[in-house]
């Protein structure tokens, strides 16, 4: 007889969407442990404004790659898919139910998918093209990958020297990497997903409320203390949604106010961007829950994730 796939559950969706007190609940009904896929929340630095657990949550349920590394270390997506890797086969040796908590879409697809094996970069040609302005390294990636060139956001510096320094450093487009995933465990496991996509009018309130209350508990503190630190900006950790505006405040660029409407307009478009996401992405098999996350609506959100009807 086959044997049967280990459990992972899965609860994604954008933020402020109510994931972690939906995990919570799922992990104290079934002694599972809270498994990060959150691409800020797995840096120390930020646990105020990356929404991180709190010591409340903490006690309730275990809480698996959240704060493990230092903002000076980016964390890439094969960075996190092998962590996450690592904390699902010790749950499931442990006879424990995992349950992947996050919105960062590209986390989840690289762990269940795989990643395109594609080499490490000549440092040289990592240097040239970190160095050039996004207009001319979109304008070197025209001739080299046209497909990446004419589909991506012409402001998107990230991405646009990431398909750049692919081609010109191994001769071959991401596209084409991109073509030969491994690695991913999703054939491996039997994933019990499910999207959270509730009304955007409840989202876009969640998120103004909860940004606003980030300031007040501490969140300016924890800006101040990371630009003590003279970071490179285009880490991540320094790209995490709020730091920007934070730190014009404390710069005296913005008032307390405007950093407060600034800060709550950039994670209303994070959380457009990724409701755009998870609304299209994932396969149509898995389910999407449109209510909001309050009263027992939670009870039917967590039916999708047992076995209850």
């Amino acid at each position: 007889m086959a044997k049967e796939k280990p459990p992972v559950a899965l609860i994604a969706g954008p933020t402020a969407s109510g994931k972690s007190e939906l995990a919570l609940r799922l992990a104290e009904r079934t002694g599972g442990a809270i498994v990060n896929a959150d691409s800020a929340q797995i840096y120390r630095d930020l646990p105020i404004l990356s929404a991180a657990a709190s010591p409340g949550e903490l006690e309730r349920a275990e809480h698996r790659l959240y704060g493990i590394r230092d903002g000076a270390e980016p964390c890439s997506a094969a960075d996190w898919a092998a962590l996450a890797k690592a904390e699902i086969a010790r749950l499931h040796r442990a006879g424990r139910l995992p349950i992947l908590v996050g919105g960062t879409g590209l986390y989840i697809r690289t762990l269940l998918d795989g990643i395109a094996p594609v080499p490490p970069i000549e440092p040289s040609v990592r240097s040239e093209v970190r160095a050039a302005g996004v207009a001319e390294n979109l304008a070197a990636l025209m001739p080299l990958d046209p497909v990446a060139a004419a589909t991506l956001n012409p402001g998107d510096t990230t991405r646009i020297a990431r398909a750049l320094e692919v081609v010109k450093s191994t001769g071959r487009t991401l596209a084409q990497w991109q073509e030969q995933v491994e690695g991913g465990i999703g054939g491996d496991i039997a994933l019990k997903p499910v999207i959270l996509l509730p009304p955007r009018r409840w989202l876009n309130e969640r998120c103004d409320g909860r940004f606003a209350s980030m300031i007040e508990v501490g969140a300016v503190a924890e800006v101040e203390k990371l630009m003590e630190r003279n970071l490179d900006p285009q880490l991540p950790v320094m790209r995490a949604i709020g730091v920007r505006e934070i730190a014009a405040c404390l710069n005296g660029e913005l008032t307390k106010a405007q950093a407060i409407d600034a800060g709550q307009q950039a994670t209303r478009r994070y959380a457009k961007r990724q409701y755009t996401w998870f609304s299209r992405q994932p396969p149509v098999g898995w389910p999407r829950f449109a209510e909001p996350l309050e009263g027992p609506a939670i009870d039917r959100a967590l039916a999708l994730l047992t076995d209850a009807e």
